[in-house]
């Protein structure tokens, strides 16, 4: 057995451990109450009864936010098909804080290291070199149009003072494609021209794709073939439009020269002119069209009438003479068929300048053209109140009047679908949606026979080169003289045209094309004229485009049924209980005093209160250059040459 010995100091050191350890006991007790005590008031207060906090507790908590959304983006432009034309990207721009940046020279060095093309001094300059840091302005913006790739470079860099700002950056990505028709933006991409400056608000404020009739694979095929005639043909311009004759839809215009859509802030005034819309060119004999569905909607005149084209039509000292002289009498279908200008002229002086000018009125040659494009120009006509004989002749051929190849076009369409005008629109027009509202100008049997002379035209006449395999094409060639610097025509030098229309049993589409000032080559046999110059490139932009908006070609005995039914005979014979004008009965009975005049004979009474009051006689030309005809008239050729008085002393037009 071990006796163990328990002294006093041992007993002590016991009895304060007992003490503690019964403290602990009571201690942890009471916390124990404690928590059950909030535990049960937390029950309380979150479940049992909750305390909700007051409005005043939770509008003191809620952050104040803005209720002002942020602006939109610039909407995306698209074709008819959806296809991308306008698009706007996340970029960047650089700038400074010139006050913080420590040495500028050095950070212009090492900026323009990791910026192709950026110009070391510019940058040292803009950052404040030698300058006192106090005395620096506070923001300069280095580049407006940084790429991921130079982002990255510069923000590598890490210079003091270098920031970035995030800002869209509009990309057209295929380039020179439909140029003027989008326009262009400016840095901070506000509209410059184009439809993006016609639509700047909608397209800033309203985020669906503005979606344009244009059609980017008619356009390309469009823009291909023109630019082969004008590179062919050694052309200083061109232009060439597609329009949906049913809707005034325009699926394609090409205005040559043209340019990157990216670039526009670096391209020429001359590249940047549309030629389609604000230029403003003679038509030519593309007008006979006008004046011959005129005359027959008159009911003036018919189409079996026969008119005198055995001579030049002199007016004092001047003369108006054909390309081709037939020295024979012309029924419709045949002065239409050679283009005959002295039967063009011999027809509008039966009619008179009233009915002329309200034709014109009504197919808007007198106010400019409506469209979604900034700016259409004022077309340039012959005094309304001095509309003589001299005018009256000219304006008939398609000379002495100048407007824009829109105009003209849109003023084809109620040629070819029945008779309605719609106003041309670069929107497109859904199928399933309101069709636009259009205006009835002339009645749909003179627009049925005019399908048939304008077939006639390419099968027989001047505008067989526009010919297409499978196609019934019908079309008008022209040839207008040019107005040089000086306000002379210039000698030896045309613009050559074709207005086509397909399929003509069905027409659905208009094709016009116009090569300014060709140089003739070996395939056109020296000429410069519409049928030789434009009409194969219309056809070669039919050929290609007819099956892609889904008009196929016809072949063998329906092509030929199809072409003996729109057409007529060239010599035709006037129905039968109907009589023809001709040799033994030039004129009709309510013919106007100039055509008696032209004739040299003494017109009725009742003619002659018809003509207009204001009515000029003609003067004759110097001896030098050529002068004018007929007055008011102004024809620029290019947006380089001033606006001219110009006047004709020949008649000489090419078909």
């Amino acid at each position: 057995m071990e006796n163990v010995r328990i002294t006093g100091p041992d007993l002590d050191q016991r009895a304060t451990l007992e003490r503690a350890r019964g403290r602990m006991v009571v201690g942890a007790f009471l916390f124990i109450c404690l928590f059950s005590v909030l535990a049960l008031k937390l029950v309380w207060a979150t479940i049992v009864a909750p305390i909700h906090p007051s409005a005043a507790q939770i509008a003191a908590m809620t952050p104040k936010l803005s209720v002002t959304p942020p602006p939109p983006g610039r909407a995306d432009i698209m074709d008819r098909n959806g296809t991308i034309l306008a698009v706007s990207l996340p970029g960047a721009s650089l700038y400074a804080n010139p006050q913080q940046v420590s040495d500028p020279e050095a950070a212009a060095t090492m900026l323009a290291n990791a910026l192709p093309g950026a110009n070391s001094a510019w940058l040292a300059h803009e950052m404040g070199v030698g300058v006192a840091p106090n005395k620096r302005k506070e923001f300069a913006y280095l580049d407006r149009l940084l790429t991921p790739q130079e982002e990255l470079a510069v923000n590598s860099l890490g210079i003091p003072g270098i920031y970035f700002e995030n800002r869209e950056e509009r990309h057209y990505p295929d380039g020179d494609l439909a140029a003027h028709i989008l326009g262009g933006v400016n840095v901070d991409s506000t509209g410059l021209a184009g439809v993006e400056k016609y639509f700047n608000k909608r397209l800033t404020t309203v985020q669906q794709p503005l979606q344009l009739s244009i059609d980017a694979g008619i356009q390309s095929i469009v823009h291909d073939e023109l630019a082969s005639a004008v590179k062919e043909f050694q052309a200083p311009g061109a232009c060439a439009i597609v329009m949906n004759i049913h809707t005034g839809e325009v699926l394609a215009m090409v205005s040559l020269p043209d340019y990157d859509v990216n670039d526009y802030r670096d391209t020429s005034p001359n590249d940047q002119f549309d030629r389609c819309v604000n230029g403003l060119y003679e038509p030519g004999s593309v007008f006979k069209l006008q004046t011959i569905s005129m005359a027959l909607d008159s009911g003036i005149v018919h189409w079996w009438d026969y008119f005198d084209t055995t001579h030049p039509l002199r007016i004092g000292r001047f003369e108006i003479t054909d390309f081709e002289p037939a020295h024979t009498w012309m029924a419709i279908p045949q002065i239409l068929n050679v283009s005959s200008n002295i039967g063009a002229s011999r027809i509008a002086t039966i009619l008179g300048p009233k009915i002329e000018q309200a034709w014109y009125e009504k197919q808007g040659f007198f106010k400019p053209l409506n469209i979604q494009l900034p700016g259409p120009p004022l077309p340039l006509f012959p005094s309304k109140s001095n509309w003589g004989l001299a005018a009256t002749m000219t304006v008939s051929f398609g000379a002495g009047i100048a407007i824009s190849p829109l105009q003209l076009v849109t003023a084809t369409v109620p040629i070819l679908n029945g008779g309605i005008r719609y106003s041309a629109t670069l929107l497109k027009v859904d199928p399933n949606g309101p069709q636009p509202q259009g205006v009835r100008i002339m009645q749909q049997s003179t627009s049925e026979i005019m399908r048939k002379l304008m077939t006639n035209v390419v099968l027989f006449g001047t505008g067989q080169y526009a010919a297409v395999p499978g196609y019934v094409v019908g079309g008008k060639t022209g040839t207008a003289q040019v107005v040089g610097p000086n306000g002379r025509y210039l000698l030896h030098t045309n613009n050559a045209s074709f207005m086509a229309a397909f399929p003509m049993q069905d027409p659905q589409y208009v094709v016009y094309v116009l090569v300014m000032q060709p140089k003739p080559d070996a395939t056109t046999h020296g000429f410069t004229t519409g049928g030789y110059i434009a009409a194969p490139t219309v056809s070669r932009i039919i050929t290609r485009m007819g099956p892609m908006l889904g008009i196929m070609p016809s072949s063998g005995d329906e092509l030929a049924k199809l072409d003996a039914q729109w057409t007529v005979p060239l010599n035709p014979s006037p129905p039968q209980g109907q009589r023809a004008l001709g040799p033994d009965d030039p004129l009709p009975p309510d013919a106007n005093a100039f055509a008696y005049e032209l004739m040299g004979k003494k017109p009725p009474v009742a003619a002659v209160e018809a003509r207009p009051v204001g009515d000029a006689k003609v003067r004759p030309a110097a001896s030098k250059g050529r002068k004018p005809l007929h007055g008011g008239v102004m024809a620029p050729i290019s947006p380089m040459l001033s606006n001219h008085m110009t006047e004709r002393d020949t008649g000489n037009e090419q078909g």
